[in-house]
């Protein structure tokens, strides 16, 4: 039997009260009276059984309704319970719940098919509303009427429902059955209970793919895809097979962990499998190799692909966008418009995004003008974030400001305003910053990021009283710390991570070493530390120090240390990476004779003989 989370025990008593102390749901309230039917014939119901499945429409539907309520084969509950599945499979939930109303029988059939009924059409909150009523029929809870319930609970990250729906699961003896436990992963994980989750599925005597699949998913959204890769390898190791939608979800999971290794893992497994590389698929591994690294592997997959759509040809423009290979982006855009279906949103944002990384600000504006002229696509709130950011990058203030100024206002959303103040950021726009943090601190007072990063420019500028000032404001508004800086490299199939002055890696004392070593090989070659990116007010000598310990050259250090000779450093960062990194890791690639790689919270540099593919444009 599987147990109850731990953490959700001491909640069970008074959720389960809760659930069933509501009035009852409008849906399905009391059936009025009937009018006199006729004698229900077993013949006629089983011409209604039968005719079920010829109904091609829902006019077809109401049609048969009607001949069964005249003929009385409506009063037969196997035929009744038909056309309530025929309503719920064309979506007709209003025709279904008048109809539940009307039954004067009803068995679990009948509740697991309006239940889902309502969960599949979005009705959340009146399908574990619905629920309590079932539970108050005195029905047993069944792997029918559970997972639909839970999965509107799922939807809607109501966790105290599905908590108190586990409860009711372990009361009646279903919690270990496959379907139930599976619902049980996918609520407690999409609600971000990871542990319960985990703990739910650990506790499963049999696991079918089902339940693997949700709890690799679970990880992966929640931003542990190191734990859904490991748990893939797990799977295979006890012999259950992934299917196509597995595969999907362990190809997400390997893009968001960005080690290359692993695509190729999971690339040779979809080909020993033999499983075609449709739009999903494909489409998915165009992504996971563009944030793993290798636009020429995305490009590669993409052109194999038989079939695409507009989001695969969108997810190769991106690819080559976020390599820093704009020209590349607008040339298969160019194929896409003769070759191709119609662009997009999406499409538009990609391209935008690319032009943005690769400074073609005339590029960029002809296309943001053409979207509703050329292609009917109106411009939305990511549109005009993108073109900001073009124009903010290029230092074009004045036209970024005017394009602000005449958006709609409730166009001006956070992401927009970000853009402004990075940019400022770039060219140390204080006054502009100022207004641009102002808005955002307005829209979200609670973002640590939008704080720190006009401290930052503060900074910059030397100004470390407004510094303090700045700081002292997220101790009185109680912001949460800024997410860590961390940076993740991979040797030999295993990721390594590394913070600011990392002292819990094992080899530390090598790595300082050699970055000690490194050091003076990149002085003498003419490495000057930037200061101005070490934002302490303290003196040049321990900025330098500082500087030497950022997560990302630790991180490139060790791959240094353990990679084999001549293969490619591959580092992923989780925060923008500095400028004196980016310096450091152009000069290195030709001191050190190795191809660099580093894919920070923007975009990847490919750092090699002296240069970087952003061409100092980022």
């Amino acid at each position: 039997m599987v147990s109850i989370p731990i953490s959700q025990r001491p909640l069970h008593g008074r959720h389960l009260r809760r659930l069933l102390s509501s009035p009852p749901a409008v849906a399905i309230a009391a059936a009025p009276a009937e009018p006199e039917r006729p004698e229900p014939t077993t013949s006629a119901a089983e011409a209604v059984v039968s005719a079920v499945w010829r109904c091609r429409n829902l006019r077809h539907v109401r049609q048969l309704h009607a001949h069964a309520a005249h003929s009385g084969a409506l009063a037969v509950l196997p035929a009744a319970n038909k056309i309530l599945y025929a309503y719920a499979r064309h979506g007709a939930t209003a025709d279904a719940c008048a109809l539940f109303r009307a039954m004067q029988e009803r068995d679990n059939v009948s509740w697991s098919v309006l239940l889902g009924a309502l969960s599949k059409t979005g009705d959340h909150r009146s399908c574990v509303t619905a629920f309590r009523d079932f539970l108050r029929s005195g029905s047993p809870a069944d792997g029918y009427t559970l997972p639909a319930a839970l999965k509107s609970c799922r939807s809607t990250g109501d966790v105290v429902s599905g908590t108190a729906i586990h409860q009711v699961a372990c009361k009646g003896g279903v919690d270990s059955n496959v379907v139930v436990a599976a619902s049980l992963v996918d609520m407690y994980a999409k609600c971000s209970l990871l542990g319960d989750a985990r703990k739910v599925f650990d506790g499963m005597p049999r696991r079918d793919l089902i339940a693997w699949t949700v709890m690799i998913a679970g990880y992966a959204e929640a931003g542990s895809p190191g734990e859904s890769l490991a748990l893939f390898d797990r799977m295979a190791y006890e012999g259950v097979l992934a299917d196509k939608v597995t595969m999907v979800t362990v190809t997400f999971a390997c893009a968001k962990l960005g080690a290359m290794s692993k695509a190729e893992a999971v690339h040779g497994y979809v080909s020993r499998r033999r499983f075609p590389l449709d739009v999903v698929l494909g489409t998915a591994m165009v992504d996971m190799y563009a944030k793993c690294g290798s636009a020429e592997a995305a490009r590669a997959v993409f052109d194999r692909m038989e079939d695409k759509n507009v989001l695969s040809w969108s997810a190769m423009i991106s690819a080559y966008g976020m390599h820093g290979a704009g020209e590349r982006s607008l040339e298969l855009f160019s194929v896409m418009l003769r070759h191709g279906p119609p662009p997009n949103a999406v499409t538009f944002v990609a391209l935008l995004y690319a032009c943005s990384h690769a400074g073609l600000v005339d590029e960029g504006r002809r296309l943001f003008y053409s979207m509703a002229r050329d292609h009917g696509v109106e411009p939305g709130v990511k549109h005009y974030t993108c073109m900001v950011d073009i124009l903010g990058r290029a230092g074009r203030f004045r036209e970024a400001v005017q394009l602000v100024e005449a958006m709609p206002e409730e166009k001006k959303d956070e992401g927009l305003w970000g853009a402004l103040l990075g940019a400022c950021r770039i060219h140390r726009d204080v006054p502009l910053a100022e207004t641009a943090a102002r808005r955002l601190l307005e829209l979200r007072p609670q973002n640590p990021g939008y704080y720190v990063l006009l401290s930052n420019i503060y900074a910059n500028a030397g100004r470390w009283e407004d510094v303090a000032r700045v700081r002292g404001l997220m101790g009185c508004q109680r912001v949460r710390k800024k997410t860590p800086g961390w940076a993740w490299v991979e040797v030999d199939g295993e990721v390594h991570r590394f913070g600011v002055g990392d002292q819990a890696h094992p080899r530390k004392g090598e790595v300082y070493g050699l970055l000690a070593s490194l050091r003076k090989r990149m002085e003498a070659a003419g490495y000057v530390p930037d200061t101005d990116f070490v934002l302490h007010d303290v003196d040049e000598e321990t900025k330098g120090e500082l500087l030497y310990a950022h997560s990302e050259k630790l991180a490139i250090a060790y791959g240094l240390l353990a990679a084999a000779e001549g293969t490619t450093i591959r580092v992923v960062k989780n925060l923008r990476v500095c400028g004196d990194c980016h310096a450091f890791c152009k000069l290195l690639s030709a001191v050190a004779e190795r191809a660099i790689v580093v894919r920070d919270a923007n975009r990847f540099h490919h750092f090699e003989e002296g240069s970087c593919s952003c061409g100092d444009y980022w």
